[in-house]
């Protein structure tokens, strides 16, 4: 009986996320790039302003290093990319722009995509770094935390500036007893020790939006996603853990390693809520928080309580992206670089009417000083090693 309801809820809520799927689809179809960038600007504009900052996106996605147009493009901005590995079983998690040569690849574990990452260090002159990542699915392993540090090391060696954490850890991998694997689980914490000695930041993408927990909702456009993989929609596994629990393991992790350098990725999921990120900011000093993918949830709440948040916590707040490139991309994936880097330096620079999916906002038109900490100031701060030198970036895997 308990199966046959779940059955049904799995039922009724995919017609919802279709519904939703598909109005966000067509919205995307229907509106043009210039308008859901800003209003009364252009492409090109915008990106002579974003340029002129240094700008540093910590948080991208690349493995095409023969795409000597991305190359291109990262010099006539003048800027400069964290490449971020991500541990995850599923392939086909970034396929948007995916050929299913790419699909294949990295079907064979983190080693192809390690491979591919370092080669697009090395062809970029020295505008991208590695953040690496180790397999927490091997955890059963009993040389699991030696082995996963032992690789870490060969990658700081090699050049990486940071280790990625991913929403498995609370969200899917189980122990032998049906428990979860939580981030703050001891088996951990000895690769979280030594991050720290080496002085490499910790970039965490722990839990989800509020959304994933929710009832689904045809008007919000976020749940587009969930449609597309209801494996990870908390809601439709309610026995799975909670975003509170979640949360709270991440933050024993910065209670416990008060010197360990921790981004939290999309804005440590809390980006509905800037009055819980100053929370945590206020409690870790060790803490900070990227905008990844995260915007059309931070600018739903008040513009004048998110401008307040930004500029006091303006040390606190990194630019990043979520932005995807595989290796043999198909056509258009670069484009989604230009464009959104265009939008969010409307978005954060000017007062111009911006969309994000589907819904205008107001421009933050956020101080100089307040832009110039948010695109290059703070990731130098928190992920020391991101600009480097051309003889840097030549170091071998």
């Amino acid at each position: 009986m308990k199966m046959l309801r779940f059955i049904v809820l799995v039922m009724a809520t995919s017609l919802v996320l279709s519904a939703a799927g598909l109005r966000k689809a067509g919205r995307l179809m229907a509106t043009p790039a210039a308008a859901w960038i800003a209003e009364g600007q252009n492409v090109e504009q915008l990106l002579r302003g974003f340029s002129s900052i240094h700008p540093v996106d910590v948080h991208a996605h690349v493995f095409d290093k023969d795409n000597t147009a991305f190359f291109t493009m990262l010099k006539s901005l003048d800027l400069h990319v964290v490449d971020i590995l991500v541990a995850g079983d599923d392939p086909g998690l970034w396929s948007e722009f995916a050929t299913p040569a790419y699909v294949d690849r990295y079907s064979k574990g983190l080693d192809p995509l390690r491979a591919d990452a370092f080669a697009v260090v090395r062809s970029s002159g020295g505008r991208a770094v590695l953040c690496t990542t180790f397999d927490p699915y091997k955890f059963r392993d009993p040389e699991f935390a030696e082995r996963a540090i032992e690789q870490l090391n060969k990658d700081f060696a090699g050049g990486a500036v940071a280790v990625k954490i991913w929403k498995n850890l609370g969200m899917e991998i189980r122990k032998a007893d049906g428990s979860f694997l939580m981030p703050d689980d001891p088996i951990l914490e000895p690769i979280y020790n030594d991050i720290e000695k080496h002085h490499r930041t910790l970039i965490a993408h722990l839990a989800e939006p509020d959304v994933c927990w929710q009832p689904p909702d045809p008007n919000n456009p976020e749940l587009s996603y969930f449609r597309e993989n209801p494996r990870w929609y908390m809601y439709l596994h309610p026995d799975y853990p909670s975003k509170k629990a979640i949360l709270t393991a991440r933050d024993h992790i910065l209670e416990r390693n008060p010197k360990l350098r921790f981004v939290g990725a999309h804005m440590g999921s809390m980006e509905s809520d800037v009055d819980q990120i100053a929370e945590r900011l206020d409690k870790y000093p060790n803490f900070a928080v990227e905008t990844g993918d995260r915007l059309y949830e931070l600018m739903s709440q008040p513009r004048e309580k998110v401008m307040a948040f930004l500029i006091k916590y303006q040390d606190r707040v990194l630019y990043g992206t979520d932005l995807i490139l595989p290796r043999g991309a198909k056509k258009g994936a670069l484009d989604r670089f230009r464009t959104t880097y265009a939008r969010d330096w409307g978005l954060f620079a000017t007062d111009e009417t911006v969309e994000l999916e589907g819904r205008k906002f107001r421009g933050l038109k956020l101080p100089e000083s307040v832009l110039r900490k948010l695109f290059h100031d703070n990731a130098l701060k928190w992920v020391p090693g991101v600009i480097r030198t051309d003889s840097a970036s030549n170091n071998k895997s």
